[in-house]
């Protein structure tokens, strides 16, 4: 929301216009505002995985994302981690489903990227 605010705030709300109950937006603020949303979501994620291998979300199910030796990634790994989960998930899904089929129950973005996700015992403590 706050990405949301300060795009409208540099580029003005006459940018956007309802014409037959459509909104119209400026296609250079559309881009921009993409970017920027990808860019947080990037930089989020990839953040919470170098820190300690857990997002929120990953922290309440006792998941953690690791390197194949078990140790933390490389940003190398966490950005080619989130860029190969996209496709993973809006193809279908397939990319998930690949779980089923690798040895080592691993989706195809983890397989990919050199990275694996391990269920840690409830004694873990992150922080």
């Amino acid at each position: 929301m706050l990405l949301g605010y300060i795009v409208q705030f540099i580029f003005g709300v006459d940018s956007n216009q309802l014409v037959d109950g459509r909104v119209q937006t400026d296609p250079v603020q559309d881009v921009v505002l993409f970017t920027l949303m990808l860019g947080s979501a990037a930089g989020f994620y990839c953040y919470f995985w170098l820190r300690s291998g857990q997002t929120l979300g990953m922290l309440a199910w006792r998941l953690q994302v690791q390197n194949r030796q078990g140790g933390k990634l490389s940003l190398q790994q966490a950005l080619l981690r989130f860029v190969l989960a996209w496709p993973a998930f809006l193809v279908a899904g397939l990319g998930y489903f690949w779980l089923y089929l690798d040895s080592n129950r691993d989706a195809l973005h983890d397989r990919l990227s050199g990275t694996k996700v391990v269920l840690v015992p409830r004694s873990h403590r992150p922080f």
